[in-house]
């Protein structure tokens, strides 16, 4: 396993998606399966493709920033932070699981809206 072209990948397979190109995705950084474990998409590629060009047909103004990227064996951990609309800010962390060649096939995330006020001032990253 190539660790850092993993993190890349990983990377640059969310980014592609999430700004709008699920598909090309898909089809540079998926392998023969894709199993999706977040609730709200449908498991398999089609699934994810059609939930990211709704997400992009819906608000096309989102934006992402990864903040950390840690990978282990044939995991990456994405630590994203997420913008929407009206400001709704977002804390995500996505595990995507490679196979031998390279290529995505698992995904599981946890996703948590950033609270106005905390009981202390660490922030979330």
């Amino acid at each position: 396993m190539n660790l850092e072209k993993n993190k890349e990948n990983a990377i640059a397979f969310y980014k592609m998606a999430y700004e709008g190109n699920p598909k090309k995705a898909v089809q540079l950084y998926v392998g023969d399966i894709y199993v999706q474990h977040n609730p709200d998409v449908a498991d398999g590629p089609d699934g994810f493709i059609d939930y990211f060009e709704r997400m992009q047909q819906e608000y096309p103004e989102k934006s992402i920033e990864f903040v950390r990227c840690i990978a282990e064996g044939d995991l990456v951990a994405l630590h994203t932070h997420q913008t929407w609309p009206g400001n709704e800010e977002y804390v995500t962390m996505d595990f995507l699981r490679f196979d031998e060649r390279g290529k995505i096939v698992e995904h599981w995330d946890s996703i948590q809206k950033i609270p106005e006020t905390a009981a202390h001032n660490n922030g979330m990253y």
